[in-house]
């Protein structure tokens, strides 16, 4: 009797976060893993599953770190961050778990300041090549060779060094862990783009009004995309932009499309009743979340105003087809969006485009051009000084 093959093996990861950790160096790695498969596990180093990280991003992990020690795992991977990087150095209860790890051969990462500031210190890096954050490079010790590189694969450990670098240090490890195939699978869809830099296609150009800090309305639900939700809240506070991330669900707590727990600021009816106007509404996109968000009535409703009030909005992904298009918010606009839901728009000649600007609407395709989003719209909304000064901080510059 023929045997039917043995199912491949699941591999494991753990992804360590705690106060201070770069939310984009987290969350995008969680992503991209879990695409390809993996069985990722957040892990708090702190005493509580609730982990504020940068930028105010409030994430729930799945466990503590103190109680994954007996886990193995294929593959440990240290988000940067400050204060974050030197707090998971300072995590003995981390120290121990990776150590034991790197002795037994496994695979371990890390990126930005985690580098020199947690992997260095624990002597993980001595005799190898490795990259990070150019403010952080310094901080290596004399066993450890710097090398100006946005990845760096030596042996069984990887580099990288902030967090635009985050979807090509994701995709290395994918790439370590299942091969370049994989990979392809994973990127080609995504619209990743390795290049720095960002640029957008802009029609009847208007300059959107703002006055004082920016108000920001960046509503979720179960399911919303996390690398586009997450990236643009990381830009747009580091931008000191006032960003309110609202849950349409009954409570603050978010499961993201690929697992990630977002806990939001407010309720988007909390949001909505504390304020009369936003500067700006961005939807992220994510099935089936951007379903969601088109059918609240709510955030419908605050989206007709911003557009009756020539105020700006704008979505990325399936957001802009299954939120914008159906209720008429893209009347007389050109937009884009993933490549699988081209054919929902009324107009969809500009959707070879990663960002487009018509008027007051700016709209984007993926994943892949979450960061490019990001950063048009602290270009639009602050200005091109303002725009450059967040991407220099995110390493995004050509």
């Amino acid at each position: 009797m023929a045997t039917s093959p043995a199912s491949p093996k699941i591999k494991k990861v753990l992804v360590p976060i705690v106060a201070g950790t770069e939310p984009v160096e987290a969350s995008v790695p969680i992503d991209i893993l879990r695409r390809a498969g993996a069985d990722v596990t957040v892990a708090s180093a702190g005493d509580a599953l609730l982990v504020e990280t940068m930028y105010g991003v409030k994430i729930l992990a799945d466990a503590l770190v103190a109680d994954c020690a007996a886990a193995s795992y294929d593959l440990i991977v240290l988000p940067g961050g400050v204060p974050g990087a030197a707090n998971l150095g300072g995590c003995a209860a981390l120290e121990g778990i990776v150590r034991r790890h790197a002795q037994k051969g496994g695979l371990y990462a890390a990126i930005c300041a985690a580098p020199p500031l947690a992997l260095a210190p624990w002597g993980l890096l001595d005799g190898h090549k490795a990259t990070a954050h150019p403010w952080f490079v310094e901080n290596f010790p004399p066993e450890v060779t710097a090398v100006d590189a946005d990845v760096v694969v030596d042996g069984n450990v990887v580099t990288s060094r902030g967090p635009a670098t985050s979807t090509e240090f994701a995709l290395a490890l994918v790439e370590q862990l299942y091969g370049k195939e994989k990979v392809e699978q994973i990127a080609k869809p995504m619209l990743v783009r390795y290049e720095a830099g960002y640029s957008m296609k802009e029609l009847n150009q208007v300059q959107w009004q703002c006055s004082g800090t920016p108000k920001v309305l960046l509503p979720l639900a179960n399911g919303s995309e996390e690398m586009e939700a997450i990236t643009m809240i990381d830009a747009l506070r580091r931008a000191n932009a006032d960003v309110v991330v609202a849950s349409v669900e009954d409570g603050v707590e978010i499961a993201a499309r690929y697992g990630t727990r977002i806990v939001a600021d407010v309720t988007l009816d909390a949001a909505a009743a504390g304020q009369t106007q936003f500067d700006l509404i961005i939807v992220p996109g994510g099935m089936p979340g951007a379903e969601t968000l088109g059918g609240c009535e709510e955030l419908v409703a605050l989206l007709k105003r911003q557009a009756e009030a020539n105020r700006p909005y704008g979505a990325i992904g399936a957001a802009t087809a299954h939120v914008l298009q159906p209720h008429g918010l893209l009347v007389g606009r050109k937009a884009t969006t993933c490549t699988s839901m081209t054919g929902l728009l009324a107009d969809g000649s500009e959707c070879e485009n990663r960002v487009v600007v018509d008027g007051n609407v700016i709209t984007s395709r993926s994943p892949g051009t979450a960061m490019e989003f990001a950063v048009a719209v602290v270009e639009k909304l602050l200005g091109r000084d303002e725009a450059r000064r967040v991407a220099e901080g995110l390493l995004f510059l050509a």
